[in-house]
């Protein structure tokens, strides 16, 4: 086998994570237990699964040549949809299940499906979960959207007696759209 064929198997391989089953199922059976509180508008609980630093960031996204394709994305600090840290969110879930916020009163309709579930153990006992999403909204009788993109976790490991083996320390959600049409990212991706 010449090295030009050892490349492409070589990358292959690399792209491929390895993980044990049972680390796979326990963190997408997280990933669906977290959807399963959004879509059931339980956001309360949905918050607790993030760490006191953690970190929310949508990154807005431009469309770029193929030579600049390494910055279609905003850089942290610059131009977000959302760029929230734990008080932040917290504020958001107080205005979301207040009944005061115009754009969820009458609240959303939401389903996630969720795919892809990608899991990479870091060398601190962290995990980076990459997670493609398509995020269906319904609102009144007619307004539908939907959210397509990746996201990003980093877990941590949750202590004894919390109800969820993982904790959300940052999560970055990459959008396909460049130009969103929703009139607003009311909803939680």
């Amino acid at each position: 086998m010449t090295t030009a064929q050892q490349q492409p198997e070589a990358a292959v391989r690399s792209a491929l994570r390895s993980t044990t089953p049972e680390l796979q199922h326990r963190v997408e059976q997280f990933v669906y237990a977290e959807a399963e509180l959004l879509d059931n508008h339980r956001y309360q609980d949905w918050l607790t699964l993030f760490t006191e630093d953690a970190h929310y960031w949508i990154p807005t996204r431009m469309t770029r040549t193929i030579r600049e394709r390494d910055r279609e994305l905003s850089v942290r600090g610059q131009g977000a949809h959302v760029n929230d840290d734990y008080s932040r969110l917290r504020g958001r879930v107080r205005r979301v299940t207040s009944g005061i916020q115009w754009s969820e009163e009458p609240p959303s309709r939401t389903r996630r499906l969720l795919t892809n579930i990608r899991v990479n153990e870091l060398d601190n006992g962290e995990l980076q979960v990459q997670t493609n999403f398509w995020v269906y909204r319904s609102r009144l009788e007619r307004h539908q959207d939907w959210f397509v993109g990746e996201r990003t976790d980093l877990l941590r490991p949750a202590g004894e007696g919390f109800p969820y083996p993982y904790r959300i320390a940052d999560r970055t959600i990459v959008l396909e759209q460049t130009t969103v049409l929703a009139p607003s990212i009311s909803i939680f991706l």
